[in-house]
């Protein structure tokens, strides 16, 4: 690995632990606004304008996530690992930081609202952080695989394999709510004011998180491409 490659993901590491910070403290802002005695389910019902806000910036943080992956990335491989990687370590450490400045979460176990693009995404944080762990994974066998021959990209088999992996995991924390909604006939926002999860469907998760692992190794076991 040359030097300037490793001064690039210095970089890149080091700007995803600050967006950890960052998401952090505006999490701990709107936890002081709107769940001053700790954060809990059912989900408080934000002001319009703020929800739009929220939304907006959730969209904006990916936005920025994938940009440094593709500014620091000089080629696909590069910039999907780099992407992948900035995603991980940005998820990983916003809860460091969230555990050092207000003690939270609980445990591992502990339930979070994850994202609320296009319907909120609910789970333990134990589970996005083994998705972390994964999406980590992945970048650092794309990276190797570059390193040894740009050629190296994932093919449709791995792109399928992938994506189905990530829509299950994804189903694993939308599933119970969006059953819930259908079942109140409820707006949106009315079932988040009044859903509390309960259990979490490990099953579902799980099957994803093989899959995805899955890719992993064949990709990785998958035999350099001549020049």
């Amino acid at each position: 690995m040359s030097s300037e490659l490793k001064y690039r993901i210095a970089w890149l590491i080091l700007f995803s632990i600050a967006m950890g910070f960052l998401e952090a403290a505006v999490v701990i802002y709107l936890r002081e606004l709107y769940y001053p005695h700790g954060f809990s389910f059912p989900l408080t019902v934000m002001d319009e304008r703020v929800a739009l806000v929220e939304l907006l910036r959730e969209a904006a943080t990916v936005i920025m996530l994938a940009g440094v992956g593709v500014l620091a990335g000089h080629s696909l491989n590069q910039r999907f690992a780099f992407f992948l990687s900035s995603f991980a370590i940005w998820d990983i450490f916003y809860y460091v930081f969230l555990k050092a400045m207000i003690g939270w979460p609980d445990s591992l176990l502990t339930w979070d609202i994850l994202f609320l693009i296009p319907v909120p995404w609910i789970g333990p944080v134990l589970a996005p952080c083994i998705i972390s762990i994964t999406m980590l994974l992945l970048a650092t066998v794309l990276v190797y695989k570059d390193l040894q021959n740009a050629s190296n990209r994932l093919t449709p088999i791995h792109w399928t394999m992938l994506l189905t992996g990530s829509f299950i995991v994804v189903a694993s924390w939308t599933i119970d709510f969006l059953s819930y909604n259908k079942t109140m006939d409820n707006t949106m926002v009315e079932s988040m004011s009044s859903f509390v999860p309960v259990t979490y469907n490990w099953y579902l998760f799980l099957a994803g998180e093989v899959i995805l692992l899955a890719a992993v190794f064949l990709y990785g076991k998958r035999t350099s491409v001549k020049r």
